[in-house]
């Protein structure tokens, strides 16, 4: 009977060892990864905010960006996590591990709340950038006005090689569009012209000198494109934290509390 119950216990501490092994592996691993994803995470974030600084006249919700600073937040955060979860796997410490469990339930509050707001703006998108497109574009007054939506038009036209809202027939049409002045006389405003065509100038369209694509594809698929990355990284990084929060807890399970005691009370005898 004996004999049994010392290969059961040798085999329980088989597998604790094992166990304490794959966790701290693991966390070596996850640590190094974390700095990474950090970039990641962070360059995520800045082109939600550059997209939503570069494309403000056409998007109505002034909250657009914050995913992306929930984003960029997290990433410093994970910077610290990375360290501390290094730390772990060199010498257990009570503290380090109950400090990255407090961080690792962080990041995760941070990185679930930026994908929500990711996933919710990239489905209602589509909507509002429809009507503020053509509203912005039914009143282009030309680039020889100061006039904000009109340098919007002109921008958005000239960095995304597109011409029109849905393709460049938008602009034939007078009664969606009413840019034409006494003295301009081409079909396009002149930044749907090709490059190598830049001053394409007349009554006339020729198809070969202009962007036939229309602006709003090309916004919405930039923006979902950028924010379905942000999406992802925050999903991936969730799951990675949650192997990092169970693999800390496999150490803590078999770390006696040998910091705490002070609370023993043969302390105050």
């Amino acid at each position: 009977m004996k004999t049994v119950r010392a290969v059961v216990a040798s085999l329980k501490r088989s597998e604790d060892s094992w166990l304490r092994s794959f966790a701290r592996t693991m966390l070596l691993f996850l640590g190094l990864l974390f700095w990474g994803a950090a970039a990641a995470l962070a360059f995520s974030g800045v082109f939600v905010i550059l997209m939503y600084k570069n494309y403000r006249c056409f998007l109505q919700d002034s909250f657009l960006p914050l995913p992306g600073w929930l984003a960029i937040v997290a990433a410093f955060v994970l910077l610290p996590t990375g360290i501390l979860a290094i730390s772990i796997s060199v010498k257990n410490s009570r503290y380090r591990q109950g400090v990255l469990m407090y961080l690792l339930l962080l990041l995760l509050c941070l990185e679930t709340s930026s994908a929500l707001l990711a996933k919710i703006y990239s489905t209602r998108m589509s909507s509002e950038l429809k009507s503020t497109m053509g509203h912005l574009f039914s009143h282009y007054s030309g680039p020889y006005f100061e006039n904000p939506g009109s340098r919007a038009v002109d921008k958005i036209q000239r960095k995304l090689q597109c011409c029109g809202v849905q393709k460049y027939t938008d602009w034939l049409s007078p009664s969606t569009v009413s840019w034409h002045l006494p003295t301009e006389k081409a079909c396009t405003p002149e930044n749907c012209c090709k490059e190598k065509y830049s001053h394409c100038r007349d009554d006339k369209c020729h198809l070969e000198h202009l962007f036939q694509e229309g602006c709003l594809r090309k916004l919405e698929d930039q923006m979902h494109f950028v924010m379905l990355c942000l999406f992802w990284c925050c999903i991936v990084l969730g799951v990675l934290e949650l192997l990092a929060g169970f693999s800390n807890g496999i150490l803590m399970k078999h770390q006696p509390f040998q910091d705490f005691r002070i609370l023993d009370s043969t302390v105050f005898s």
